[in-house]
C-alpha cells in the first residue's frame, strides 16, 4: 500500500479513537453537571447536525485543497471543540464543533484514498478504513470509561506536581486533556501524509449547483432498485446503532447497577461483537447473495428485546456479542452493496456524500426521538421494547419491499457474475 497509506490509517485511527472517548467524557461532564437525561442522546444529535446541513458542500470543500490539509484542518477543529469542553463550555455546543471537524474530516479521508492508490486497491483500503474504525470504538469507548474513573486523577495526583491541583479538579478535566492529546497525535500524523501532486479543483463552487447535483444523486440512489434496498438497511442501522450506544448505558446503570465507568464497556462488547459479525459476513457472504442478510436485522431487533429481562453481567455480555455480531453480519454485506450501486450510478464521492447524509439524518432523528422518550418519563426497559419493535417493523418493511421489486424485476442481476 505504500507509507502514506498507513500514515492517513494512523490518523484516522487516533482521530475515531479520541472521538468516542470523548464521547464518554461528555457524558461524564453532563452526569457531572446533574444535567436531565434527556441530553444525553443529544451529544450524538448535535456532533451529526454537520454531517445532515453540511452534506452538500464538504465533498467540494475536500476537493479545494491537498487532503492531507483537509485532514489537518478539519482535526484542528476537532480540538477546538476538546478544548471548549475543557474550558467549561457547555458539552452540547462542543461537541457539536468536535461534529462539524468530523464533517469535513470523512471525505478527506475517503478522497485521498482514490488519489493514492490504483482502483485494484480500494476495496480492500475502504476494508482498512472499516477495520481501523470499528476497532477506534472498542478501543475508545473503552478508554473513556477508563479515563473518568477517579482512580486515574488519583493517581496523577499522587506525584504531586504544584501544577496539577488547579489543571485537574476532576477526573473529567483530566479525561478530556488526554483526549486532546489524542487529536495532537492525529494533527502530526496529517502532517506527514504526502502530497499526491492532484490538481485541486472543486466541480464547481456554487452553492445552488451543488445542492442541486446533491439531491439529484439523493434521488438517483434511492430509486435503483438494489440501492434503496442497501440505503434503507445502513441509514436504519446507523440511526438504531447511535441510540443502541446511549440505551447500553442507561440499561447498564438501571437494570444491571453499573457505574457509567463500568456501563461503558458494555458497549465495548457490542463493538467487538459487530467486528464478529463483520469478519463472519466477509468471509461467507458474496456481494449478490448480500440481500439475503436482511431478516438478520430482524433477528437483532428481536434479540434486543431480551435486554429487558437480563440482570446478569456475564449473561449481558453475551447478549451484547450476540446483538453486535448480528448488526455486523448483515450490515457489512449492504454497505459493500451500497457502495458498489453507487459508484456504477454516481462516483464513490457522491455516493458516500449521499450515504453519510441519510444515515446520519437517521441518527438525528433516532436520537432526537430518544431523548423525548426519556424527557415523557418511559422506562428505559418500555423504550427498549419501543425500539426494538420499530426497527424490526422497519427491516420487515424493507424486505417486503424487496421481495416486491424481485418479483416485478429481477435486480440482483444487476450484479454479474464478477461480483461473486
Amino acid at each position: 500500500m505504500g507509507l502514506g497509506f498507513y500514515i492517513v490509517m494512523a490518523a484516522q485511527f487516533f482521530s475515531a479513537l479520541a472521538d468516542n472517548a470523548l464521547l464518554i467524557a461528555a457524558i461524564a461532564l453532563l452526569v457531572e453537571m446533574k444535567a436531565p437525561a434527556e441530553q444525553i442522546p443529544l451529544l450524538k444529535f448535535f456532533f451529526t447536525l454537520s454531517y445532515v446541513f453540511l452534506a452538500a458542500f464538504v465533498g467540494a470543500f475536500a476537493d479545494s485543497m491537498p487532503k492531507w490539509r483537509v485532514m489537518l484542518f478539519s482535526n484542528t477543529i476537532k480540538i477546538a471543540g476538546c478544548a471548549l469542553m475543557f474550558l467549561d463550555v457547555h458539552p452540547l455546543l462542543a461537541y457539536a464543533l468536535v461534529g462539524l471537524g468530523a464533517a469535513a474530516y470523512s471525505p478527506a479521508k475517503y478522497g485521498i484514498l482514490t488519489e493514492m492508490l490504483p482502483p485494484a486497491k480500494l476495496v480492500a483500503a475502504n476494508g482498512w478504513i472499516e477495520g481501523l474504525t470499528v476497532g477506534a470504538i472498542i478501543l475508545g469507548t473503552l478508554l473513556g470509561g477508563l479515563l473518568i474513573h477517579p482512580a486515574l486523577l488519583g493517581w496523577v495526583e499522587s506525584f504531586h506536581i504544584p501544577a496539577m491541583g488547579p489543571i485537574f479538579n476532576t477526573a473529567v478535566d483530566l479525561s478530556i486533556l488526554l483526549i486532546g492529546s489524542l487529536y495532537l497525535v492525529a494533527a502530526i500524523f496529517n502532517m506527514y501524509v504526502p502530497d499526491t501532486g492532484v490538481d485541486h479543483k472543486p466541480l464547481s463552487n456554487n452553492p445552488l449547483y451543488l445542492l442541486h447535483e446533491f439531491w439529484h444523486c439523493n434521488s438517483l440512489l434511492w430509486r435503483d432498485k438494489l440501492g434503496q434496498i442497501s440505503l434503507a438497511v445502513t441509514t436504519l442501522f446507523w440511526g438504531a446503532g447511535a441510540t443502541l450506544q446511549f440505551i447500553v448505558l442507561d440499561w447498564a446503570r438501571a437494570n444491571l447497577e453499573l457505574k457509567l465507568s463500568q456501563a461503558t464497556n458494555m458497549q465495548g462488547v457490542v463493538a467487538l461483537g459487530v467486528a464478529i459479525g463483520s469478519v463472519l459476513a466477509a468471509k461467507f457472504i458474496t456481494l449478490r447473495r448480500s440481500p439475503r442478510v436482511i431478516p438478520m436485522g430482524i433477528a437483532m431487533a428481536i434479540t434486543i428485546m431480551f435486554m429487558v429481562f437480563i440482570h446478569s453481567v456475564p449473561l449481558a455480555m453475551v447478549l451484547m456479542v450476540a446483538v453486535g455480531g448480528l448488526a455486523g453480519f448483515f450490515v457489512v454485506p449492504m454497505n459493500a452493496l451500497l457502495q458498489h450501486r453507487g459508484h456504477v450510478l454516481m462516483g464513490a464521492g457522491h455516493s458516500i456524500a449521499v450515504q453519510n447524509f441519510n444515515e446520519n439524518l437517521s441518527i438525528l432523528a433516532m436520537t432526537g426521538l430518544y431523548s423525548l422518550l426519556l424527557y415523557s418519563g418511559l422506562s428505559v426497559n418500555i423504550v427498549i421494547l419501543l425500539f426494538a419493535g420499530f426497527v424490526a417493523a422497519s427491516m420487515y418493511i424493507v424486505k417486503r419491499r424487496h421481495d416486491a421489486n424481485q418479483r416485478a424485476y429481477d435486480s440482483v442481476a444487476l450484479l454479474d457474475d464478477r461480483c461473486h
